[in-house]
Formats: structure tokens, sequence, C-alpha cells
């Protein structure tokens, strides 16, 4: 593989990266010696930058992480993330200092290290000052716990706002951006993309297969498992059904599975380091590994942007995308009488 610059941060990560959110009874393979050679599969075909959170499985997928990772942490740039609810008490999530260093110490036990490379909130939290947020990381990065610091579904706004906030604090500032994207959700290479390059951020990006849409299994008229769970209302979005119509004869046209185009794609943009797989079997991670050199030329790039426009979201918002309170809440965009 060849390997790229996180950023400014002087690490080097495989385009490739490793999610472990499917390694965990809750959502995915409850096998954890299962689990463990999919990352060691990983591992050996040359990735070296795994990402979990301990929001997964409830702790499970970082503990299967740990697992997999004895004897081998040294060559791994590990990453998780927090803020997500951990129970059912109000202060086990968000970004408050109460709760961040709490939770570090337990991915730290979970996943059997002194250190954690990335250390990411899952999401904004509207309740916390960005600041506060941002001293309790600066204390784990000098205290040698954390090497570096990173955000998860930002709007370009809040980082801008926590560069500035970082700099005139003389705090640690985020090292990473780790949104959604895929030829389907493009949004990002409007103003998230633009803005973390110029910071010199790097961008994990997750779900290029859009939550499955783009593997090829979800078509049209067709039933299919995946159709038959009902999991995602994104599943049965006829705009994101008609442009997957229309990918697949281009990639067939390529010569490419549906999949390979995809990863391609979303490795394709310079302000991406790496794109996060999420396997639940060898299989789906070997049929990935697969396309890890696939390059698309310029006119296949270009007939992409006719299908889906850059910077552009294709159908209904993703289902865990993050979305600002005046979004969520009406009550925050509508003038009382």
């Amino acid at each position: 593989m060849r390997y790229r610059p996180l950023g400014r941060t002087g690490i080097k990560v495989s385009p490739y990266a490793l999610g472990a959110m499917m390694f965990g009874a809750a959502v995915g393979n409850p096998d954890h010696d299962d689990s463990i050679r999919i990352i060691h599969r990983a591992l050996d075909a040359g990735i070296n930058l795994v990402d979990t959170a301990d929001a997964y499985s409830r702790g499970e997928s970082e503990e299967v992480v740990g697992k997999a990772l004895r004897g081998r942490r040294e060559d791994v740039v590990l990453a998780t993330k927090l803020s997500l609810p951990m129970g059912d008490d109000p202060n086990r999530r968000g970004n408050s200092r109460r709760w961040i260093m709490t939770a570090v110490e337990n991915s730290l036990r979970r996943l059997q290290t002194d250190h954690i490379d990335l250390y990411q909130i899952h999401r904004p939290d509207p309740d916390t000052d960005v600041e506060e947020t941002l001293s309790a990381l600066s204390d784990l990065v000098r205290s040698g716990k954390v090497r570096a610091i990173g955000s998860s579904a930002m709007p370009a706004s809040d980082i801008v706002e926590a560069q500035w906030t970082a700099e005139r604090r003389g705090l640690v500032r985020f090292r990473t951006e780790q949104p959604t994207y895929s030829i389907l959700n493009r949004g990002i290479e409007s103003e998230v993309l633009p803005v973390a390059q110029r910071h010199g951020m790097g961008t994990l990006v997750w779900s290029p297969l859009a939550k499955g849409m783009l593997t090829g299994r979800i078509r049209k008229g067709r039933e299919t498992d995946l159709r038959r769970a009902g999991r995602f209302r994104s599943f049965a979005d006829e705009r994101r059904l008609d442009a997957v119509e229309r990918l697949v004869p281009l990639a067939e046209e390529a010569g490419l599975p549906l999949t390979h185009l995809a990863m391609a794609f979303a490795t394709a943009h310079p302000g991406v380091s790496s794109a996060i797989l999420g396997p639940r079997t060898m299989e789906h991670l070997d049929d990935l590994l697969a396309g890890v050199d696939v390059v698309l030329s310029a006119d296949l790039l270009d007939r992409i942007d006719e299908i889906v426009p850059p910077g552009t979201d294709v159908g209904a918002p993703d289902e865990s995308a993050y979305l600002p309170p005046a979004l969520v809440d009406p009550a925050l965009r509508r003038r009382a009488a």
C-alpha cells in the first residue's frame, strides 16, 4: 500500500482504514476469534489504521481490538472515539471534561494499551463549550495518554471555531475530522474538506459504500436481505436508488465491481487521508482489499460527477449524520409569538 500523511501530524496511514463497528454482538459479528482473524488479515495486507469507538457494542468492539493487537500494537495507528451514550446516566456521554477523563481510562483498559494514537469526539456536543472539551483533551495529550485528537461529523463552522479556540487559548487542536463521504454523499466537498485541508487536518471518511447501497446488493425493484431488513430509510429512497442504477453500468463498463468503484472514488479526493472499511466477515474484507490499487480516470470521475454533482448529497440525510440543534428542534428556528 502507498501510505498517506494524516494531515500534518507526521503520521502515515494506509488509504484504507479498518473500522471496527461490526465487531461485537450488538450490531455485527459476535465471534471474537473470527473478528480477530479479520483484523489480523487487514494488518497483514498493509492496513495500519484501526478505528473503533467506546459506543460500538458498548465497549465490546474495543475489547476485540485490544485482544487482536497483542504483540502488534506498535505497528498500528489506533483510533477510538467517545461522546455517544454509554449508559442511562446523562453524564456518561458527551464531551465534558468529567466524562472525557473517565471515558479515556475505560477505553485504555479495554484496548489493553497505555496510549491512544488518535482520540476523537464522536459527535459535537452543543451542551459543552468547545474550550472545555479541548482543554481536557489537551491534558490527555500532554500526559502521553493520547497522541493526537480529532473530531467527527463536525460542520465546517464548528471546525473553524475549534481551531480558533485552540489557537487563542493555547490548546491542542483537532488534527483530524471524520465525516461521512461516498458517491451518494458528497456534501462535505463544498466546505468540510476544503476547511480541513486549509487547517492541515487529516480526513478519515466513513460509510464510503453508503451503508451498503454501493455494494450492488440494493437495486431498484429487487428484494434483498438488506432491503427486507429495513434498517435504513435510505434503502427506499428513490433518488438514491436511481443514482445506483446509473452507477452500476458505469462500473461494469470500467470493468470494476461497484464496491471498487465506490472505494476508489472515496480515496481519490486529495483531502481524504483514508477511507474506513466496515467488514463483518472475511469475505467482505477480501473483496474490498482486492480493489485497493484501483485508480479512477479523469473521464470516469467526470461521469460520476454527471450522476451526482460535486458537493451534493442524494436524497435524505444519512441516518447517522449529525444534525445541528436548530434542524432537530423546531422551537430553535421559530420566533416565539
